[in-house]
């Protein structure tokens, strides 16, 4: 399937059926969003995965009750680191040495380059950590719909109730966009049939 044919089919999805995504398929999806790009290929985040229904339950109640959140198969959820420390480019530059076989010295330079990012605030740092999330999150809808697996991006939710219930502060963690995967339920959805209305790509793109 292409991606332009996997893309038309997708949609964000109002109600989901219940159904479990096969675990090959969810793993598809989070291996995608492994690879996904982000600056400097730090990767600021984490993202949690869940199943459990109890829990869904708890974050249903703080994201405008939406029946996707319960109904889907696995919900993720995108959280940016809230600080960027030394510590994490430490490690992260402790992985490259190891992963690539090179010496911490001819990884200098780069390093330096990403520590300059210490020089900004916290509340700079997060929201340049929290954009990082949203390219995580573009590859998991672009792997879903390849794998025929309905989604739904959502920041209808309350950020500080999740962070508190998911103990993200503690974590270091800030949520910033969740992610349920599941399967339409066709007939109770009003979205399903309707069909994809996107602006003309003449108004869209701008040739220069």
């Amino acid at each position: 399937m292409s991606i332009t044919t996997a893309l038309s089919w997708r949609y964000a999805t109002k109600k989901m059926n219940g159904t479990k995504i096969p675990n090959e398929k969810l793993e598809i999806i989070l291996n995608a969003i492994a690879l996904a790009p982000s600056s400097f290929g730090l990767q600021p985040y984490s993202v949690f995965v869940i199943e459990d229904k109890a829990l869904l339950e708890k974050i249903k109640a703080i994201a405008s009750n939406q029946s996707q959140v319960t109904d889907a198969s696995a919900l993720l959820v995108f959280a940016a680191w809230s600080k960027l420390t030394q510590q994490h480019i430490d490690d992260y530059f402790t992985r490259i040495a190891t992963v690539r076989n090179v010496t911490a010295e001819s990884l200098q330079p780069m390093k330096e380059v990403i520590e300059s990012q210490l020089k900004n605030s916290d509340a700079d740092n997060l929201i340049w950590n929290a954009k990082q999330t949203y390219i995580a999150l573009g590859i998991a809808l672009v792997a879903a719909a390849e794998e025929y697996v309905d989604s739904t991006p959502m920041e209808g939710f309350d950020k500080q109730a999740l962070d508190e219930l998911l103990q993200l502060k503690e974590k270091g963690l800030a949520s910033t966009v969740i992610l349920p995967l599941g399967y339409r339920d066709s007939d109770n959805d009003y979205l399903a049939k309707l069909k994809k209305v996107r602006r003309e790509k003449d108004q869209l793109f701008i040739r220069l």
